[in-house]
Parts: C-alpha cells; sequence; structure tokens
C-alpha cells in the first residue's frame, strides 16, 4: 500500500491529512523513506515510516460510496456496551487506535447514547467528541462537503440508532446484536 505525494490519508485517533513529502531519513547508519504528513486537525506534521505505515494504521478514506453505508451503520442499533465504565473505555480505546471509521462510528453511536441518559466521566467526552470529529470529518472530506453540512445527518442517524435502542426490548437486542455479528 503506496501513498503518493498531495493524497488524502486517515491516521488513526488524528483524523484526516495529507502527504506532504516521502523523504529518506537517516536512522543510525540506515537511509529509510518516511511520509511526512500534515493533520488537518492541528495542522501538525506527522512522520510515518513507509515500512511501517500498515501496521501504524494509514490508510486511504472511504470510498464515496463507502459514505451511505456509514450513515446507515449509525443509524442502526447496537448491543448494550460493558456496564463498568473502566471496561467500557478499554474496549473503546481499542476500536479507536484500529482507525476503522466503521469502529470509531460505533464508539460514537454508544458513547453518544449514554451521554443521553447519564453524565459521561471526563475521558469518556473526551472520546466522545473525538470519535464524533473523526467520522464528521472524514464523511465531509470524502463527500466533499462542509462539515456543517455532514454534522447533522450523523446527529439524525445517531438519534435513530438511539431510538431504535431505546424501544427494542434488551432480549431482543441481544439477539438482533448477535445475529449481525455486534
Amino acid at each position: 500500500m503506496g501513498f503518493k505525494i498531495g493524497q488524502k490519508v486517515i491516521y488513526p485517533n488524528h483524523g484526516i491529512g495529507t502527504i506532504e513529502q516521502i523523504e529518506q531519513k537517516q536512522i543510525g547508519a540506515t537511509s529509510l523513506p518516511f511520509y511526512t504528513l500534515r493533520l488537518a486537525a492541528t495542522n501538525s506534521v506527522v512522520l510515518v515510516p513507509v515500512a511501517n505505515a500498515g501496521e501504524v494504521g494509514l490508510r486511504s478514506p472511504i470510498t464515496s460510496a463507502e459514505c451511505e453505508l456509514l450513515l446507515k451503520n449509525l443509524s442502526d442499533d447496537f448491543t448494550a456496551a460493558p456496564h463498568d465504565w473502566k471496561d467500557r473505555f478499554k474496549e473503546f480505546s481499542e476500536k479507536m487506535r484500529t482507525g476503522d471509521i466503521f469502529e470509531v462510528a460505533g464508539v460514537l453511536k454508544h458513547l453518544t447514547y449514554l451521554n443521553h441518559n447519564k453524565p459521561l466521566s471526563f475521558r469518556e467526552q473526551r472520546m466522545l467528541e473525538r470519535s464524533r470529529y473523526l467520522v464528521i470529518s472524514e464523511l465531509a472530506a470524502v463527500c466533499r462537503q462542509p462539515e456543517c453540512s455532514v454534522e447533522p445527518r450523523v446527529d439524525q442517524a445517531l438519534a435513530r440508532a438511539c431510538a431504535k435502542h431505546d424501544r427494542l426490548p434488551a432480549r431482543a437486542r441481544v439477539a438482533a446484536g448477535a445475529s449481525i455479528g455486534h
């Protein structure tokens, strides 16, 4: 998986960036190629070894066809997350680190639902904000729309998921989650 200069990429937990350069860096006696990546959110520069790009989770943004799939996924019901906040935070942190936008969207959906029902811990609130930013910014970039146009669609999808989750009895929710692999 090689990226080109000027290409938009997703850097896990940080969102969209642009490959500005592919340059050789001297590490000890070895010269290695690195991607120089400028992150859109912070305008900061990150160096990612070309050989480790896959391990780091650097990836291309989703396709425009996957945008509708992601929004549909956001509006689907979901299985309950662990009740203990420490277990939940650990599970959600692992999903965020994957860089998979569908996993990040699942975290956003769960934390949005929990946030409507009770105050989140500081760390969960920050994760909610981070997952929301990652989903909205990737959808906006791929759909070539401003974030302010994408945000209401994400909010509507999340509202549908939360309403479905509230309507479905717990047993049916567990069965539905088991049948679709959640």
